[in-house]
């Protein structure tokens, strides 16, 4: 599968997915062809749409138009809008390294398509008890990736299964310095899952292309992050809808 950037005087060609940004397409697996549709944009003027489960001594605010996330002890910001897959996610996530008390290059993690088997309500009954701490979120059902943990030296992806239960497999653990973080640059992620496929991509790099044979269908998305310090920004999602091939 190839990607391929079409914008003005300038193609770019990359492994497994295809994005036309002018003609608004997808190929997917050289062969599914699939059209984005924006159906939520993130401008950062409030935290309306975000919910915040944090250890003490964090703080999530915005700053100039961006989320900021200054974190001791771990912390969870979920997107209070339920989304079903076919869907694209894309954000833009900066670690800072510049002196602070938190800054810590490490934990640029999230999770997406989370649902809690345990309570009926994600944030009713379910969220008194979740408060930030990882192990707290061992019990729902989702996909998730902590890009250069354990102090910037694993980047990894993980199925939740809703048991406790949340295999690493060895293709999924990740030591090159290539899928590190690199402090105070900007990180493009985007997350797809359409049906089976579920890839994750920073910088126009592809880290996971994941096949699951029973892939989750719905449910939330979240940063995810302990003891560092993040600026988001630029959060959109699209639906992902399939297209005739001509």
């Amino acid at each position: 599968m190839r990607l391929i950037l079409f914008l003005p005087l300038l193609i770019i060609i990359l492994p497994n997915i295809l994005f036309a940004q002018e003609s608004r397409h997808l190929t997917l697996n050289d062969s599914i062809l699939v059209k984005p549709t924006l159906v939520y944009s993130e401008t950062f003027n409030d935290l309306d749409h975000w919910i915040t489960e944090q250890q003490p001594g964090g703080t999530v605010v915005l700053n100039r138009g961006r989320m900021e996330i200054e974190d001791k002890a771990g912390c969870t910001v979920w997107f209070d809008k339920q989304l079903r897959q076919p869907v694209m996610i894309e954000f833009t996530a900066t670690v800072i390294d510049e002196g602070g008390p938190l800054d810590r290059v490490s934990d640029l993690n999230c999770f997406w398509l989370a649902t809690d088997p345990w309570h009926t309500n994600f944030f009713g009954d379910a969220h008194p008890h979740r408060a930030g701490k990882f192990s707290q979120y061992d019990s729902l059902k989702l996909y998730y990736v902590g890009l250069g943990g354990h102090n910037n030296t694993k980047t990894r992806f993980r199925r939740y299964s809703g048991n406790g239960q949340k295999p690493l497999l060895p293709a999924h653990d990740l030591s090159d310095e290539a899928y590190l973080i690199v402090p105070n640059v900007p990180n493009r992620i985007r997350i797809i899952v359409y049906n089976t496929t579920i890839q994750y991509w920073r910088n126009e790099q592809l880290i996971f292309n994941v096949y699951d044979a029973s892939p989750y269908d719905s449910g939330y998305f979240a940063f995810r992050t302990v003891n560092n310090h993040l600026f988001i920004d630029d959060f959109n999602v699209y639906e992902l809808s399939k297209m005739d091939v001509p």
